[in-house]
């Protein structure tokens, strides 16, 4: 008998070995999901069993463990869920972004044709009296951080059906990992001055990380951890 650690981090059994393999042809499980026999403390991957390792010659049980893991989290809703939080941020600033709109509006004559440099010092002292976005986006943090430390999930991955867990086990990475580490690198390069130059191309290539076979961007290579399948 068997007891496994699932996509959501949560252990699923005793399961015996036939269950087990329907688990695998079903793709509820691959041969990296890790599992513990009864009897002993180890957690191993499933493959790592001599009752699930394919005779020498023969294809392996799970073929899709060689590739995409199932229990991952597709393509389109990783976007989705990204594309949501994004947006949250986004509405953080549209008041400070209307404020500004207006002051301009109000003491440009747009109509005119005004040079670009009359409409950047106008901006610029919009914002002096501007409301800040920060504290819309300080309470965003504060959101996203206890969701993602009780749940691991953002509000993005709560809609989306998406959760983070840690790479090696499957099990909850933590409040540091999946939040500080994962999220607070990349708002670091967005935010923190002289490291926003480097902003564009880090989001370029931690994106396109999301198309490597274990589907692990960048702050998840740094936080140790995966997004699957809630």
């Amino acid at each position: 008998m068997f007891t496994i650690i699932g996509g959501d981090g949560q252990e699923y059994g005793p399961a015996s070995v036939e269950q087990l393999r329907t688990w695998l042809t079903s793709g509820r499980a691959n041969l990296e999901t890790r599992a513990r026999k009864a009897g002993e403390t180890e957690w191993k991957r499933l493959g790592d069993f001599e009752e699930f390792a394919p005779p020498p010659g023969a294809p392996p049980l799970m073929a899709a463990s060689a590739g995409i893991d199932p229990q991952l989290g597709g393509l389109g809703a990783r976007f989705g869920a990204a594309f949501v939080d994004g947006f949250l941020r986004f509405a953080c600033q549209v008041p400070t972004s209307l404020a500004i709109y207006k002051y301009v509006a109000e003491h440009v004559d747009l109509a005119g044709r005004p040079d670009a440099m009359t409409i950047m010092t106008t901006a610029r002292e919009a914002m002096a009296t501007a409301p800040s976005p920060y504290p819309y986006l300080a309470a965003l943090a504060v959101l996203q951080g206890f969701l993602i430390a009780s749940r691991s999930q953002s509000v993005g991955k709560i809609l989306f059906n998406l959760r983070i867990v840690s790479a090696t086990d499957g099990s909850k990475p933590g409040f540091l990992r999946a939040f500080l580490i994962r999220s607070g690198i990349p708002t670091a390069f967005e935010y923190i001055p002289i490291l926003n130059l480097l902003y564009l191309p880090f989001w370029v290539v931690d994106t396109c990380f999301i198309f490597r076979s274990d589907r692990r961007c960048v702050h998840d290579l740094m936080a140790g951890t995966k997004v699957v399948k809630s």
